[in-house]
């Protein structure tokens, strides 16, 4: 199954006192830098979703504007999902700075046996650190259209595989990866 590497970059930073947090600098690196180096060493092709292209064209990489603006994750996701080349999108936020390539890689190893690929950390889904595969979009968008915003939402339509904490925690420690 191919897999195309998805950006979240949609956020208002409300948080951040509008300044985005992907653009800060750790460690010498932009956030977002460091997110498009540990996708672009596992993934073929990577897209960025945001509104705000400008701010990311540094990056040289392809950017879509989101199809349902202010519909939250879930309108990101729904709008990487449907831009990507492949069969599948892993999607991730872009102020994630500690993105575990060995978590990414488990996470997509898991492709094809699903619809959705998701780690699960106590009752919390990652719902920006996880696959969907291009069955989910009709689903997705009906959601959307009904305005009705919890990532989770349309999950009893599909297939869901659940990535343990334990897994997870082989790999990294899940509350600082995710």
């Amino acid at each position: 199954m191919t897999v195309t590497g998805v950006i979240q970059a949609g956020g208002k930073s409300t948080r951040m006192g509008g300044e985005p947090k992907a653009l800060m600098e750790l460690g010498g690196k932009r956030i977002i830098e460091r997110i498009v180096e540990v996708l672009g060493s596992l993934l073929p092709d990577l897209l960025i979703v945001t509104n705000t292209p400008d701010l990311y064209a540094f990056l040289g990489l392809p950017m879509v504007p989101d199809v349902f603006p202010d519909h939250g994750s879930l309108g990101g996701i729904y709008t990487g999902l449907k831009a990507t080349k492949g069969e599948a999108a892993f999607t991730v936020a872009c102020d994630m700075p500690f993105l575990k390539p060995e978590v990414v890689r488990l996470v997509v190893s898991r492709a094809g046996e699903a619809d959705v690929v998701i780690p699960r950390v106590g009752d919390q889904y990652e719902t920006l650190h996880a696959l969907y595969a291009k069955a989910c979009l009709p689903h997705m968008e009906a959601a959307l259209q009904a305005k009705r915003l919890k990532v989770i939402g349309f999950f009893p339509q599909v297939k869901v595989l659940e990535i343990p904490e334990a897994d997870v925690a082989r790999l990294a420690d899940p509350h600082v990866c995710f």
